[in-house]
C-alpha cells in the first residue's frame, strides 16, 4: 500500500482523506447530482466504489431497500472477479472468508444399477493455471459489503441512499436544456422513513441503471429485452443438512434418471446450495411451477442423489426460477444508427440488460465488470479529462460480452439439464467443463479496436498480454526492497491508466549512447518532458506527475545488478504534499520466474498500456513515442 505521501498516517491507511464532494457530504439526496446510480447490486456498488475515487464528481446511489442486502442470491466468484477485488483492496479478506473451488465432481447413473448414482470424474477446477487467484463461493451480500466499505473510505465518501426507489426519467437535449450539465430529470419515491410515499424530482448529469431484470431505467429509455422464453424450471435452496453424500463439500454436477442437480458448497463449512432440476415447464403453466414448495424441492433432491440422502435441518433461502436468456438491444439511451446522435446520458448494467441462468456462475461476475467499465469512463468524462465520445464505448464493449455469455450459458445450462444417456458420450459434460474453463472464469472478454483499444499490430512484442484482454499478472522483484510480488496486484482501482515499460537488455546506468537514445532512457526523457507525452499534455497545475498515468518499469537484469538511482527519474516521481520520491515502481525479472519468458515479451523491450479497468489497451516498441502520444491524444482532452 502507498501512503504517508502527505504526512504520517497512524490510523487505518485504507481510509483515504476526504476530498471534493466527500467533505461534509450531505446525508440526504441533493437536488442535483453529476452521476446517479440506481440500485446497489453488484454493478451499482462497483460503479459507486470506482466513482468514489473521483471526489470532484457528485455521485449518489439510491436503493429501494431500507438497508444493506442480507441474503444474496448470487454466490459464485470467478477468478476475474477476484482480480478486480485485488484492485479494490479486499481480495485477501474475501479469499479467507470464501469457499475455494479446487475441483468439480461429476456423478452419473450407475450402469449396473441405474436407480443409483456413482462418481464418474473429478477434474481440477483450473487445469491450466489461467489465474493466480482462486474460484470462490461467497454470499453476494458480503461482496457488496466490501465494495461499500471501499466507497465509504474513498475520498468521495459515497454511501447508498437507502429507502429511495426510481420512478421515471426524461433526458433533455443538452443544447437547449436550462442546465446543460444536468439534462436528466429523474423522479424518485421514498420507500422508508418519515418521507415514505413522497415523490420528488432531481437533476442528474448521467444515470446508471443497475436496478435488475425489471429495470425501470431500461423502460424509461425505451430499451427492450428479447430472447428465449423460459422453458425449464429449477428449485434452488441454501440449506444446512446432514448427509451421507460423500462430495457434500465439493462442487458437483449430478445427473440421475430422476433429474439433475448443480451442487455448490458455501462458505463457513456447513451451508451448501443445490440447484434442483424441476423439469420442463408446459407452455400453459402460467407460472404455477413457481409455487413448488421447499418440501417438494428437498424430496426431489433426495430422489436424484439416491442411494444417498439429505436430512435438512435449516433452510436459509430458497426460490424457484425458470431459465430464460434475454439481451437488451443496447446498453444506453443513444441510437447509434442515427448520424450525429448525441452521446449517451443513461446507461444500464447487469440484469437490467442481460439475463441468463445461474449455472455458469456469471450473473454477478459479468455485472461487476459492467459497473467497472462504465464508472471509470464516467469519471474521466465528468472531470473533463475525456470527451463524452468515450461513453459510446460502454455499450459497444459490454453488449458483445453479454451476448457471448448468453450463448455460452445456453449451451451449458442445456447440458446440465440433459440426461447422460442423451449426451454424445458419457464424459461429454465433464469434457465441456474442462475445455471451456477460461470462459466462465471471466478471461475470454476481448475488446476490439476503438479510441481506448489500439490495434494488434505490435502484439508479437508481448504475446502474453493480448490487446483487448485483461492484463494477466506475473511475478517480478521490486528493486528497492527485493520484494517478489505480482505486478498486476500493484494496480489500484483509482481511475489511473498504467504504462508498463519492459526494458531492453541494457543494464540501467550503463547504456551506450545508442542504447540510451533508442531504449528506456530515451523513452523516459520523452515521457518526462515532451509536450506530447501523456504525463505532460494532460497534467493539471498542482497535480503529481502520475496523477493520470502511472509508470512502471521492469528490467531483465536481477535486482542485484543495479540500484534505483541508475533508473531514469520519471520512474521514481516526486509525489504528495512533501514532494517525496516514490521508489516502488521499479522492478526486475526474477531469475527463476522471468516475466519476459512467462508473458513472451521481446528481449528488445516493449511498452504495454493498460486501461483503468485492467484491460490491455495497446503494445508498442520502446521507440514508438509518436504512436504512444497519438493514442493518448485520442483518450484525453488537452489542458487549455
Amino acid at each position: 500500500m502507498h501512503f504517508h505521501q502527505n504526512g504520517y498516517v497512524s490510523a487505518d491507511p485504507r481510509i483515504e482523506e476526504a476530498a471534493g464532494y466527500g467533505i461534509d457530504r450531505p446525508e440526504s439526496l441533493p437536488d442535483e447530482v453529476d452521476v446517479l446510480i440506481v440500485g446497489s447490486g453488484p454493478a451499482g456498488m462497483v460503479a459507486a466504489a470506482q466513482l468514489a475515487q473521483y471526489p470532484e464528481v457528485n455521485t449518489r446511489i439510491i436503493e429501494k431497500r431500507d438497508g444493506r442486502l442480507v441474503i444474496g442470491q448470487a454466490d459464485g466468484i470467478q477468478a476475474r472477479s477476484v482480480e478486480t477485488f485485488q484492485a479494490f483492496g479486499f481480495a485477501e479478506e474475501i479469499m479467507r472468508e470464501g469457499y475455494h473451488i479446487t475441483e468439480m465432481a461429476f456423478w452419473n447413473p450407475d450402469p449396473e444399477n441405474p436407480d443409483h448414482i456413482i462418481r464418474t470424474g473429478r477434474p481440477k477446477d483450473d487445469e491450466t493455471g489461467v489465474s493466480e487467484f482462486p474460484h470462490l463461493i461467497v454470499n453476494q451480500a458480503r461482496v457488496l459489503d466490501y465494495f461499500a466499505q471501499f466507497a465509504r473510505q474513498s475520498p468521495a465518501r459515497i454511501e447508498p441512499d437507502y429507502g429511495i426507489e426510481f420512478v421515471d426519467l426524461s433526458v433533455e437535449d443538452p443544447a437547449t436544456a436550462a442546465d446543460p450539465q444536468h439534462p436528466v430529470s429523474v423522479t424518485v419515491r421514498y420507500t422508508a422513513g418519515e418521507r415514505a410515499g413522497q415523490q420528488r424530482t432531481i437533476r442528474a448529469g448521467f444515470v446508471i441503471g443497475s436496478d435488475g431484470a425489471r429495470s425501470g431505467v431500461r423502460s424509461a429509455i425505451g430499451r427492450t429485452m428479447s430472447g428465449d422464453q423460459a422453458n425449464h424450471a429449477w428449485g434452488v435452496m441454501d440449506v444446512l443438512a446432514n448427509t451421507d453424500f460423500p462430495d457434500i463439500r465439493t462442487k458437483c454436477a449430478i445427473s440421475s434418471k430422476h433429474g439433475n442437480i448443480l451442487h455448490i458448497p458455501r462458505e463457513g463449512g456447513h451451508l451448501f446450495r443445490m440447484y434442483v432440476d424441476l423439469g420442463e415447464v408446459p407452455v400453459d403453466d402460467a407460472r404455477k411451477v413457481r409455487q413448488t414448495s421447499i418440501e417438494e424441492i428437498i424430496a426431489k433432491a433426495n430422489a436424484i442423489i439416491a442411494p444417498y440422502s439429505l436430512d435438512v435441518k435449516n433452510v436459509a433461502w430458497h426460490s424457484v426460477y425458470e431459465v430464460g436468456h434475454r439481451l437488451t438491444d443496447a446498453f444506453d439511451d443513444t441510437d447509434e444508427s442515427v448520424p450525429d446522435s448525441p452521446c449517451p446520458r443513461v446507461f444500464i448494467t447487469g440484469d437490467a440488460c442481460h439475463t441468463h441462468s445461474a449455472k455458469a456462475g456469471q450473473g454477478m461476475n459479468v455485472s461487476m465488470q459492467d459497473g467497472f467499465n462504465i464508472a471509470w469512463k464516467l469519471g474521466q468524462v465528468a472531470t473533463g479529462r475525456s470527451s463524452s465520445e468515450l461513453l459510446r464505448t460502454y455499450s459497444a464493449e459490454r453488449q458483445v460480452t453479454a451476448k457471448n455469455l448468453i450463448d455460452f450459458d445456453k449451451e451449458w445450462s442445456t447440458l446440465m439439464a440433459t440426461p447422460q444417456d442423451r449426451l454424445p458420450d458419457k464424459a461429454y459434460l465433464e469434457d465441456f467443463y474442462v475445455k471451456t474453463a477460461e470462459f466462465p472464469a471471466g478471461f475470454m472478454t476481448e475488446y476490439t479496436e476503438s479510441m481506448i483499444t489500439a490495434s494488434t499490430a505490435n502484439q508479437e512484442l508481448a504475446a502474453g498480454f493480448p490487446v483487448g484482454k485483461r492484463f494477466k499478472s506475473a511475478r517480478v522483484n521490486r528493486v528497492v526492497d527485493a520484494y517478489p510480488l505480482h505486478l498486476g496486484h500493484e494496480a489500484k482501482a483509482d481511475g489511473r491508466w498504467r504504462i508498463y515499460v519492459f526494458a531492453d537488455g541494457a543494464t540501467p546506468g550503463q547504456e551506450t549512447d545508442a542504447e540510451a537514445l533508442n531504449g528506456v532512457p530515451g523513452l523516459a526523457d520523452w515521457l518526462e518532458s515532451d509536450p506530447a507525452s501523456p504525463l505532460v499534455a494532460y497534467r493539471r497545475t498542482g497535480e503529481d506527475v502520475d496523477a493520470l498515468v502511472e509508470l512502471k518499469v521492469i528490467y531483465q537484469q536481477p535486482h542485484t545488478e543495479f540500484d534505483f538511482t541508475d533508473v531514469p527519474p520519471v520512474f521514481r516521481p516526486f509525489v504528495g504534499k512533501y514532494s517525496l520520491e516514490y521508489l516502488e515502481n521499479i522492478y526486475a525479472a526474477l531469475p527463476d520466474d522471468d516475466i519476459f519468458d512467462t508473458r513472451e515479451i521481446s528481449r528488445d523491450g516493449a511498452v504495454v498500456v493498460v486501461r483503468p479497468d485492467q484491460y490491455v489497451a495497446g503494445i508498442y516498441p520502446l521507440s514508438a513515442r509518436e504512436e504512444i502520444g497519438k493514442f493518448f491524444a485520442g483518450v484525453f482532452l488537452p489542458e487549455s
